[in-house]
């Protein structure tokens, strides 16, 4: 008799889809762009049949958004919170702790890698030139990731990836906003020459303003969004 081993009992299966992660996506968007206004009611039964999926991803997605303060559950279900004009200040005051530490520790190395910070920049500048805004939105998310990456600290950059998918979404709302893109991009070309440079004072001064400015449109757009 042919005994498998544990590992090639698994072979034939094929892997789940990320159900749970799909719906835990576009709910998040939904509720950060204010498609999804804040008091409405979640009712899992209709969110199972609009996303063609059982309830139990729709239950997960849902104990996410709360952990991340987007939803609230209530005496008869979950409803929206959305984002108030206080958890954008908190989200922004969470950035900058988590960014300055992860560009103050590659300022004070020698010899980090910022091959992976440079590739991200040269994709913003290729979706400027294209007009591409979604493309210079997600390269300008990664440009940022790229720091702490760099600055080679996994449990940082494990907490600053419970927040990115927020903050991607956030972009998305300024993102629509903005007009000219090149401050941005001019913005994160000095920031990178700064921080390559290993100007620690120089490249916080610049961070935060940058920081600040995105946090200053993100008060605005959001604003307007939801006005």
């Amino acid at each position: 008799m042919h005994h498998q081993t544990w590992e090639q009992s698994f072979d034939s299966l094929a892997p789940a889809p990320a159900l749970g992660h799909h719906v835990l996506a576009q709910l998040r968007r939904a509720i950060i762009t204010g498609d999804l206004a804040a008091g409405t009611h979640l009712v899992e039964s209709k969110l199972s049949a609009t996303f063609d999926v059982s309830r139990g991803p729709i239950r997960d997605a849902l104990r996410q958004l709360q952990v991340e303060g987007l939803v609230e559950s209530r005496r008869r279900g979950t409803y929206v919170r959305g984002l108030t004009s206080a958890d954008i200040e908190e989200l922004y005051m969470i950035r900058e702790l988590l960014e300055f530490a992860a560009v103050r520790a590659i300022c004070e190395r020698e010899g980090v890698d910022l091959e992976g910070v440079k590739a991200e920049l040269r994709r913003m500048r290729e979706a400027f030139e294209a007009g591409d805004r979604q493309a210079f939105a997600s390269a300008d998310l990664q440009f940022h990731t790229a720091f702490y990456d760099a600055a080679g600290y996994p449990r940082l950059s494990a907490v600053w990836a419970q927040y990115r998918p927020t903050f991607a979404d956030m972009l998305a709302v300024t993102n629509a906003q903005d007009g000219d893109l090149a401050p941005t991009l001019r913005d994160h070309e000095l920031l990178l020459e700064s921080v390559a440079g290993g100007d620690t004072e120089g490249t916080l001064e610049i961070l935060g303003r940058h920081i600040q400015g995105s946090l200053d449109r993100m008060r605005s757009a959001y604003g307007a969004k939801t006005a």
